[in-house]
């Protein structure tokens, strides 16, 4: 990472820095966060739930691609999803990032270092986004998907998906899950 920057960041310089597959860069506001790279279970999970997600979207013959791990530009900065679900037109233009506008879910397994940025700061700003949907897998104490829906500019939860059972859900398109298969070995 350049150690050489001065200043407020911006999604350009964001979007400059060399690949680093070891940590994640955002830009909250006008500062770059670095996290680091997601473990295995986080990694096994997102694989399987993008799977679900991708198989359902299908299914549904619903005009979207799923992504992990894509820059999302929104007002507030650049942020990075574990997974979104991006209109397939925007898909296809194989940028770096892709604008909020064009994202229909996006999804954060909450990792123990990022967890206050997972559960509160990250839903804020993909709601100024207006990124209809928003979902978050908890793993502990065991595996559930709190399932989120944009009403009046703010999120409100609309279901939750417990570990051990199979919850149907109706949006961004219809899929089934069960949170328990998604990090177990």
């Amino acid at each position: 990472m350049s150690t050489d920057h001065h200043g407020p960041w911006t999604v350009a310089d964001v979007l400059a820095l060399p690949e680093d597959r070891t940590h994640r860069h955002e830009l909250l506001g006008e500062s770059l966060v670095r996290s680091p790279a997601p473990d295995v279970r986080h990694q096994r999970a997102a694989f399987r739930l993008a799977t679900v997600l991708h198989a359902a979207a299908r299914a549904a013959r619903a005009p979207v691609e799923v992504l992990g791990a894509v820059s999302v530009t929104v007002p507030s900065g650049l942020v990075v999803p574990d997974l979104l679900v991006v209109d397939a037109d925007a898909a296809a233009e194989d940028g770096v990032s892709v604008d909020a506008e064009n994202v229909r879910l996006v999804v954060e397994l909450v990792s123990p270092g990022n967890s206050t940025i997972d559960r509160k700061l990250k839903p804020m700003l993909y709601a100024e986004a207006a990124i209809p949907h928003f979902w978050r897998l908890e793993f502990d104490p065991v595996p559930m998907l709190a399932v989120y829906e944009l009403r009046g500019g703010r999120y409100v939860e609309r279901t939750t998906a417990l570990s051990g059972v199979t919850t149907r859900l109706g949006a961004p398109f219809a899929v089934e899950i069960d949170p328990a298969g998604l990090s177990r070995q």
